[in-house]
């Protein structure tokens, strides 16, 4: 599998994502994963633009997403997954997707959320979505750079 990262960050590509993520993973290609960006013209120039130079950018909806990565399209590349929330990677696993750890980056804060930590925010069915994963046995952690220590993400849900 060439899957060498998944990582929920609401920001999808930033300077965490395009510069420290991808150097220290030695990522070919980053994918997002999102219906509704794979549809936004402004926000997928935005995200071209953020993507560093030599690295692959992919913007697919999920089922789309999921049978190119099923079919081997990928298979020569190191592979970096990017979502804004857990349910594009609960549908991705459903898809038949096998996830070994699933990163959770930044979730910003709403009206609507509540923290888990100081950079984790979470509304209900992100929790129904985390716990679903923890349940098809993908592993849940929560580092922020490649330099912190990794946390499990579900002793912190508790």
């Amino acid at each position: 599998m060439t899957i060498v990262g998944n990582r929920i960050d609401g920001r999808l590509i930033h300077g965490q994502v395009a510069n420290l993520w991808t150097t220290k993973l030695n990522v070919t290609r980053i994918m997002v994963i999102d219906d509704e960006v794979a549809q936004n013209d402004i926000e997928k120039s935005g995200l071209k633009l953020a993507t560093p130079p030599g690295v692959k950018l992919s913007i697919l909806p999920i089922a789309k997403a999921a049978e190119n990565i099923l079919a081997g399209k990928y298979d020569s590349q190191r592979l970096f997954i990017v979502a804004r929330k857990p349910d594009r990677f609960l549908r991705l696993v459903e898809a038949g997707v096998p996830l070994e750890t699933l990163n959770v980056g930044n979730m910003s804060q709403s009206d609507e959320t509540r923290p888990i930590t100081r950079s984790i925010n979470v509304v209900d069915a992100d929790v129904e979505a985390f716990h679903k994963l923890h349940e098809k046995g993908v592993k849940l952690t929560a580092q922020m750079v490649p330099n912190d220590p990794v946390a499990d993400f579900m002793n912190l849900l508790k």
